[in-house]
C-alpha cells in the first residue's frame, strides 16, 4: 500500500450492496472528495460469523466476486478484502481502529451509529469517537437511507417470501444466481418445454421460495426471457429434491454444462401438484403468456 495515499473509509459486509449500502458509500465518497482524499471500503470474502462460528451456514445475497463487482460499481477508490481470522476477531475496538490508522491510512471512518465492531461488539458509537481521537481517526456517523428501511436480513426475508420485486427495489437490481446446467429428467422436452436444470455455483447462495417465476436468463452474454420453478415437482413425484429449472423462451442451444446467469423479476405463482401431464402443459401455457408480458412490459 502507497504510504502517501490517505483514505476516508466505512466497514462492513455489505452483503448484496443493497440501496443503503449504497447512500452510505456516496457519503464516503463525497466526504473523501471534500478532504482531497481517497475512498475506501472495507470488507471481508467470509461471513465473520462463519469464522467464530464455523457451523453457520449464510444465506448470502452475493457470493465475494459478486460483492467485489457490484462495489466496483459504486465509485468508490479502493476495495480492500480484509481476512477474518480468529485474531483479527479478538481485537478490541481501540486495537482494530489502530490497525486501520496505521495499516490502512484510514484518517476518517463514516458508520452508521448503531453500527459494532471489535470483540463481542461491546462497545459503541461514543467509545470509537473517543478511541479516534486519540488514535487520528475521524469518526463520521452515516445517516440513513431516507427512503424506507432497508437492510440484508430485510431482503432475504423477502426472497425467502418469494417477493423477488420487491427485494429488487431495495436491492437496486434484480436479484441473481448463477448456476451450471446439469442433467435433468427430461420430462419438460415431451411436453413442450424443455428445461434447463440448474446447479447454483455456491450452496451458500440464498434461492428464492419455491415458486413459478418470471425470469431473465443471461447465455454467453446474451439476454433472453424464461420462466423458472423452483421446488420439489410434486407432479412427477420428485421427492424431497429441490430442483431449479428454467425454460429459455425462443431458444434451442444447448447449454449443458455451461453457466447461467438468472435474474428473478416477478413471481407468478406457487408450486401445485397436477393430475396430468396434460393439466401441467396448460398452466405451463397459461405461466408463459403472463412471463411474456410481464417481461415485455417491465421498465429496463
Amino acid at each position: 500500500m502507497n504510504n502517501e495515499k490517505r483514505y476516508v473509509a466505512t466497514i462492513g459486509f455489505f452483503d448484496g450492496v443493497h440501496r443503503g449500502h449504497c447512500h452510505l458509500i456516496d457519503q464516503v465518497c463525497r466526504l473523501a472528495k471534500e478532504r482531497s482524499l481517497l475512498s475506501a471500503v472495507i470488507t471481508f470474502p467470509l461471513h465473520p460469523r462463519k469464522v467464530v462460528h464455523p457451523a453457520f451456514v449464510p444465506e448470502l445475497l452475493t457470493l465475494s466476486s459478486e460483492k467485489q463487482h457490484l462495489l466496483q460499481t459504486t465509485g468508490i477508490d479502493a476495495i480492500w478484502l480484509l481476512p477474518f481470522t480468529k485474531e483479527l476477531a479478538a481485537l478490541s475496538a481501540r486495537a482494530f481502529m489502530q490497525l486501520l490508522h496505521d495499516t490502512y491510512r484510514v484518517d476518517a471512518l463514516v458508520i452508521g451509529y448503531d453500527h459494532r465492531f471489535g470483540h463481542n461488539r461491546a462497545e459503541g458509537f461514543d467509545d470509537y469517537v473517543r478511541y479516534g481521537r486519540e488514535l487520528g481517526v475521524e469518526v463520521v456517523p452515516a445517516t440513513a437511507y431516507p427512503a424506507c428501511e432497508v437492510s440484508s436480513s430485510v431482503i432475504r426475508r423477502m426472497l425467502n417470501e418469494g417477493d423477488v420485486s420487491e427485494a429488487a427495489r431495495l436491492l437496486g437490481y434484480d436479484y441473481f444466481v448463477e448456476g451450471t446446467v446439469v442433467g435433468g429428467h427430461r420430462v419438460g422436452r415431451e411436453i413442450g418445454y424443455p428445461t434447463a436444470n440448474i446447479q447454483p455455483l455456491e450452496a451458500e447462495k440464498l434461492i428464492p421460495a419455491d415458486g413459478v417465476y418470471a425470469v431473465r436468463v443471461v447465455v454467453d452474454g446474451k439476454e433472453h426471457g424464461g420462466m423458472l420453478s423452483i421446488g420439489r415437482r410434486p407432479t412427477l413425484n420428485n421427492g424431497t429434491d429441490r430442483s431449479i429449472e428454467v425454460h429459455i423462451f425462443d431458444f434451442e442451444q444447448d447449454v449443458y454444462h455451461q453457466t447461467l446467469r438468472l435474474s428473478f423479476i416477478q413471481y407468478l405463482r406457487p408450486v401445485q401438484s397436477f393430475a396430468s401431464l396434460e393439466e401441467l402443459t396448460c398452466q405451463l401455457r397459461s405461466d408463459e403468456q403472463q412471463a411474456r408480458a410481464l417481461l415485455k412490459n417491465e421498465k429496463r
